[in-house]
């Protein structure tokens, strides 16, 4: 079995992956993670470790990728509403995403709860790096700015970010869409 994470393409796939989570029993907390991953762009690893104050310090906070050691601004502005409202019985102390066991959720745990999601939408191609995909790939059909979207992820080349994001599947399928030849 290949390792082939894709992006959730289309709203109704977002839509999908949420009521599927809203029916987990910490619904309220994967619900806002996966929200934060597809509004943030986040690696999973940092995610996980976010605290409260992780997120409200400032009006774009900062964190220190765990992958790279670099400082990455969050524009998470437009999730503000959300953030208040999840925020509001927490200390700036308290981890955002607890475990049931203590601590902070773990990657892996995360990792199974998104394969629990997969096989119920029938799908083979759902991991951690889904909801920075996702970001990534909305970001590009929005905006078509790869060079600001290589920045954000730290990406060394245009080709790569593309290809990290599946755009390059999705351009090449679209422009053989109605391509025939000897008909």
């Amino acid at each position: 079995m290949s390792y082939n994470v894709q992006p959730l393409r289309t709203q109704q796939e977002i839509n999908d992956f949420l009521f599927c989570l809203r029916r987990n029993k910490n619904a309220k907390r994967d619900v806002f993670l996966f929200l934060i991953g597809i509004n943030s762009g986040l690696r999973m690893s940092d995610i996980v470790k976010l605290k409260k104050k992780d997120i409200l310090s400032a009006k774009n906070p900062r964190t220190v990728e765990q992958k790279t050691g670099k400082t990455r601004i969050l524009y998470l502005s437009s999730l503000q509403d959300l953030i208040q409202e999840y925020t509001k019985d927490l200390d700036p102390e308290d981890d955002l995403f607890p475990s049931t066991k203590g601590g902070h959720l773990e990657v892996n745990t995360v990792y199974q709860m998104f394969q629990k999601v997969a096989k119920l939408l029938g799908r083979d191609d759902i991991g951690t790096h889904t909801l920075r995909k996702t970001f990534g790939y909305h970001y590009y059909k929005k905006t078509k700015d790869v060079a600001t979207l290589m920045e954000i992820f730290g990406h060394s080349s245009e080709k790569i970010t593309k290809r990290y994001i599946g755009i390059n599947e999705d351009e090449i399928s679209e422009t053989l869409l109605n391509f025939r030849l000897g008909f």
